[in-house]
């Protein structure tokens, strides 16, 4: 019987005898993703939503005895129903662990209408879980849904259902799948004293793009593994607040509002942060002039220098340490050779060479992490290392981002 199951039954046993003794009304982010737009695309099964059921599955950093869920229609024009949901531990997308069901229920009832541009928690759900776990989570939307909560790019399949309510089935049979995410934006545990959270914030590096889908190798989740296996960082949580294409200082369609505009929600609120690791700038210095299936990623008049990017990093330096919370800067890697006309220039480079030498010297952050030294190649320092580099030169791969991961010097954390 492995140690997930025992969880399951656990959590029977705990769900007669009540609420958990000892329990605590605070909370810590376990997992995280950050609420977009779900902008036109005939393509994306999420935007065809209706009468159907949604099952997918997050991986937590930090174990508890209870799990809270927050759902979003923060970019909602309507109200949100969400008819029912449930938890479970998956055995693959489409298929859940039969007696690990477990019902999300929202002051007490099974069904809960958001208002437009609002989250909803969920009452806290007897689930106990371990470090590193998996859950499913099933979501039945009853109505057609017109301007639904996405996160655009989550690197792992969720499975759509035909028409109908499959969120206590064993196994949905699906009619499509989909690498995004809906509605689900937070998992949160009990917390304890000895612990903090890490939230990842960041532009698609940070996110995983590059990485192997349905198998958690983006360098957030690597840091969890690597944390976890370390004694002084067992209590130490992490949360991936990263969105593709995201930049600091301007909107994007589907790549999300900008750092300084999401910064609070995505970056300050999480329950129980303590430290952030920032990494973003590349896409403000690289889209202007970039072009990507004939348009414009940003107009070449939208050119950003060195001072543009650093006084944003200053900025959110200021928010964040009014709240109390340590700044880490991550210097950007580089992107010579990608894909994209226009993307990378010299003068591009020399921004991005000038922007991470203030990163490094400036003193204005708590910590650094010097990414661009991991994986640039030393023979040519304005591209990836060959075998750190995806497909398109510009993203690292999972060796690549689990080199980034086992750099980062855990004592920053403290």
């Amino acid at each position: 019987m492995n140690t997930l199951r025992i969880c399951v039954l656990l959590s029977l046993f705990l769900f007669v005898l009540g609420p958990v003794r000892g329990s605590t009304n605070t909370w810590i982010a376990s997992w995280a993703a950050s609420p977009q737009s779900g902008s036109p695309n005939p393509r994306e099964a999420l935007l065809n939503i209706d009468n159907q059921t949604v099952r997918e599955r997050v991986r937590i950093s930090m174990g508890g005895s209870q799990i809270q869920l927050r759902f979003s229609n923060e970019f909602g024009s309507s109200p949100l129903v969400i008819g029912s949901a449930t938890v479970a531990i998956p055995t693959n997308a489409s298929s859940v662990e039969q007696e690990s069901i477990r019902s999300v229920t929202f002051e007490g009832h099974k069904s809960v209408t958001i208002p437009a541009g609002a989250p909803v928690l969920s009452d806290p759900i007897t689930f106990p879980v371990i470090f590193g776990a998996e859950i499913s989570v099933s979501i039945y939307f009853p109505k057609r849904l017109t301007t639904p909560t996405l996160h655009a790019f989550a690197f792992k399949h969720a499975v759509i259902s035909q028409h109908g309510d499959f969120t206590h089935a064993e196994k949905i049979d699906a009619a499509t799948t989909s690498t995004a995410s809906i509605s689900v934006t937070a998992v949160f545990v009990p917390a304890q004293a000895s612990e903090r959270l890490v939230v990842a914030f960041g532009d698609s590096i940070t996110d995983g793009d590059g990485s192997t889908v349905d198998a958690d190798k983006n360098w957030p989740s690597d840091l969890i593994r690597r944390a976890a296996s370390t004694s002084k960082t067992s209590a130490l949580a992490v949360v991936n607040e990263g969105i593709v294409g995201n930049r600091l200082l301007r909107d994007g369609d589907i790549f999300g509002i900008s750092a300084l505009a999401r910064f609070d929600r995505d970056a300050l609120v999480p329950a129980g942060v303590t430290h952030i690791v920032l990494l973003e700038g590349l896409n403000d210095i690289c889209f202007p002039g970039a072009k990507m299936d004939g348009q414009y990623l940003a107009d070449p008049a939208e050119t950003r220098s060195a001072q543009d990017i650093t006084d944003a990093y200053r900025q959110l330096i200021s928010r964040a340490h009014a709240r109390g919370v340590k700044v880490i800067g991550a210097t950007i890697t580089p992107c010579e050779g990608v894909e994209i006309p226009g993307y990378y220039s010299e003068a591009k480079e020399e921004t991005r060479q000038t922007v991470n030498k203030w990163i490094r010297t400036s003193g204005a952050f708590d910590g650094i992490i010097d990414f661009d030294a991991v994986v640039r190649d030393p023979k040519h320092p304005s591209q990836l290392l060959p075998k750190f580099t995806s497909k398109d030169h510009l993203h690292p791969n999972d060796e690549g981002y689990k080199a980034m991961a086992a750099s980062i010097d855990l004592n920053l954390f403290k």
